[in-house]
């Protein structure tokens, strides 16, 4: 199936459903299906207006945004492709997708984007014909630069029959949307996702998290250019008839939670960083708590756990109590957060900590864990609420397959997959695509798994991010990473250093206040280490204050965490020797975390190289 027939089809179950919804000011406004469809049409005809070429890109650069959807529709049902373009990326980084995609037509959001296009010497950028700047102000003026409303008005002399003849030569396995990786370094990889890669997976997907028709809300705020998000916020919502609501700017610097609570969304897909901050709120808000109030809460999280533990054998019966823990606790905590009509919590992108995992079972929100890659159009397993193991990222995807390459004794190996989710391959990089996808067709992920008797994939590590030691010893970070984060609940980021080295080493960042603005993280400590700093007996506020004074108090407590850590360790050189506090929190606008929070190891070890090299003169 193609996209353009997914979507008519949809438009012919859902036409009059409510589709999109954004506010403008304190109002929200709503296009239903049909509306929605025909928007795209004639953003469609408007690029075909502007000399859209077969299979040739249209970039949208910018946040979560009606606009966003309907250029990207638009540019699919008019022949050429979709590419998503991180509304972080730098000038060079735009540049580089710009030309590689061949992109002929640009959406920028604002002013700012646009300034950042301008900035790049036209002859970089050969294939761009226009701009088109979705949001207003517009403060700039030249021939090829349009607002969004002249955009639209530009199709009016394309007839609906040319546009009708181009959505019938379409083919299911031709390509329809590109989605540039992350990369952590270098130049990002271009993958190719064709019709029945989306058509196919967004199927899945609803199938497998068990979604209803024309009754799921989702809101949209994870970068679009991630295949996570697209697959959460564009394809399964057209798939099932779901409304989508655009969530505000800033919702990842603290305004999401006012959105949560005002549309109470039905599936909630988040980064695990999210969680990670709903999880400090709650444990900051308990803190204040009556002592009577943090009893209830104790006890109504006991009896979530052993609910669970029995849901995770099938048994379905529930304890005297249980009913009570939900009034007094579950549904006062799930309200606070706007998930109190939620029935599917999900989290992607990056592993999610087992001490976050841990706290939510404890408040009866199982948070099922997403596996996939861009390269597998999304989800290759999923958890639900209904098919749950802990540390487990769910069950393969049912029309999917996986197998474990070259496993050692623990049954551990490359984790492969096969199936109508695989991409087509790199954009212009067949040796790279020839490199990840074997001669039997199988996707090499680069992530080591194993799986349990009963089909649940766990992920243990990357084969990339395997430190080995001086000593020849392999030793996957990620874990002694979670462990360090929690034993010592102060720190907001840990990252293990060591390869080649005698030992290990690890640099560390504390909780901060963040700016609301910037998304910058400050010096200031947030609450729940300022609380612990007082425990401890330290007046420290800022993170200069611990460092430049060495806090004793603090600087003991931490090696305190890290023996602790170093207890569990497996053998002398999983251990951790030292460690450095670092001045500032990792973050996206500082470089160390990609668009999806994914920390980016090669920048990290390039930025503190210093404190790396101290470790070991």
């Amino acid at each position: 199936m193609t996209i353009p027939e997914l979507f008519q089809e949809s438009v012919q179950r859902f036409g009059a459903y409510p589709a999109l919804s954004s506010k403008n000011g304190k109002k929200w406004e709503t296009l239903n299906f049909y509306q929605y469809y025909q928007e795209c049409r004639r953003a469609a005809r408007a690029l075909i207006k502007l000399g859209l070429q077969r299979f040739h890109g249209v970039g949208i650069l910018g946040f979560n945004s009606v606009e966003w959807l309907v250029a990207a529709l638009g540019a699919i049902l008019a022949g050429g492709l979709s590419v998503g373009i991180y509304a972080t990326n730098s000038a060079d980084a735009c540049q580089y997708v710009i030309t590689h995609a061949k992109v002929n037509v640009l959406l920028v959001e604002n002013d700012q984007q646009l300034r950042k296009i301008l900035s790049i010497p036209p002859s970089k950028m050969e294939t761009l014909k226009a701009i088109v700047q979705y949001k207003p102000p517009m403060k700039e003026k030249s021939n090829n630069l349009y607002s969004w409303h002249d955009f639209m008005e530009l199709g009016n002399s394309i007839p609906d029959a040319q546009l009708d003849q181009i959505i019938e030569t379409q083919k299911a396995n031709q390509c329809a949307v590109i989605v540039y990786t992350s990369g952590t370094f270098g130049n990002p990889k271009g993958v190719m996702l064709s019709h029945d890669n989306i058509t196919w997976m967004a199927g899945a997907v609803v199938r497998d998290l068990g979604l209803i028709d024309k009754q799921e809300v989702v809101v949209s705020y994870l970068p679009l250019s991630h295949i996570a998000a697209q697959m959460m916020d564009m394809w399964v919502p057209i798939k099932i008839g779901a409304l989508i609501y655009f969530a505000e700017q800033d919702a990842l610097r603290g305004t999401l939670v006012h959105t949560l609570k005002e549309i109470k969304p039905t599936a909630f897909l988040a980064v695990p960083r999210i969680w990670e901050k709903m999880h400090d709120t709650i444990k900051e808000n308990l803190a204040k708590s009556s002592s009577l109030r943090k009893k209830a809460f104790f006890w109504a999280k006991e009896t979530a756990l052993k609910v669970n533990a029995r849901r995770m054998v099938g048994k379905r019966d529930l304890p005297f109590g249980y009913h009570m823990a939900k009034a007094l606790v579950f549904g006062r905590v799930r309200s606070s957060l706007g998930l109190d009509h939620c029935h599917a919590f999900l989290s992607g992108a990056a592993p999610l900590p087992e001490e976050t995992s841990e706290f939510f079972l404890g408040l009866d929100i199982p948070i099922g864990e997403i596996y996939g890659m861009s390269e597998s159009s999304g989800p290759h397993s999923i958890s639900t609420q209904s098919d749950y193991r802990k540390r487990s990222c769910g069950r393969i995807v049912s029309g999917c397959e996986n197998m474990l390459a070259q496993q050692n004794k623990d049954g551990t190996g490359e984790v492969c997959m096969w199936g109508r989710h695989i991409f087509m391959g790199y954009l212009d990089r067949e040796d790279e695509t020839l490199a990840a996808i074997d001669e039997e067709g199988w996707l090499h992920s680069g992530d080591l798994g194993r799986m349990d008797t009963q089909g649940f994939l766990y992920i243990t590590g990357r084969i990339k991010e395997i430190l080995v030691t001086a000593g020849g010893e392999n030793v996957a970070p990620v874990p002694i990473e979670t462990l360090v984060k929690e034993k010592i609940p102060i720190v907001s980021n840990a990252m293990l250093v060591g390869d080649r080295a005698k030992f290990l080493s690890v640099l560390l960042t504390l909780k901060c206040e963040t700016d609301r603005k910037t998304g910058v993280p400050l010096n200031k400590l947030s609450l729940e280490v300022i609380d612990f700093c007082r425990s401890l007996g330290s007046q420290a506020s800022t993170v200069t204050e611990i460092l430049r004074q060495q806090d004793q108090l603090v600087y003991a407590a931490i090696q305190r965490g890290i023996d602790a850590v170093n207890q569990e360790a497996t053998s002398d050189a999983q251990r951790i020797q030292k460690w450095a506090i670092l001045e500032k929190d990792f973050s996206i606008p500082g470089g160390e975390l990609g668009p999806t929070t994914k920390m980016k190891r090669q920048f990290i070890a390039q930025k503190y190289k210093a404190q790396i090299e101290s470790f070991y003169q």
